[in-house]
């Protein structure tokens, strides 16, 4: 289901201290940005942060779920995990998650972009 408009908006307030916050709806639900770079997914009124294989176990010693993801008939797993609830309410816990977030999304490589190739010259034979 579809992030709802009040969620969305409710996490770009909760993410406005870190930075210029923009959300993006994509595949029936939503990228979180800061400053253009994904760090958090929203789907129905949840929020999963962006990991990377430095900030996995963090997250995963805290007992935390990755987020799945169902294609084709097979589940798997996203680089994004469920934050503690206190995120909400406590801003201690927040700027820990979020900085965490942040920091794979700065570790994270860019995606090569697709470089055209240019057109064939024809030869007269």
């Amino acid at each position: 289901m579809a992030p709802s408009a009040s969620h969305l908006t409710h996490l770009k307030d909760l993410f406005a201290p870190f930075g210029d916050i923009s959300i993006r709806k994509m595949f029936g639900g939503a990228g979180v940005y800061c400053d253009g770079k994904i760090f958090a997914i929203a789907d129905d009124d949840d929020v999963w942060l962006k990991v990377d294989d430095v900030s996995r176990t963090e997250f995963e010693s805290e007992g935390l779920k990755p987020f799945e993801i169902e294609m084709n008939g097979k589940k798997g797993t996203m680089s994004y995990y469920k934050p503690p609830d206190d995120i909400y309410d406590d801003e201690d816990a927040l700027r820990r998650w979020a900085g965490l977030a942040l920091d794979a999304a700065a570790r994270a490589k860019k995606p090569k972009s697709k470089k055209k190739k240019a057109p064939r010259k024809k030869t007269a034979s």
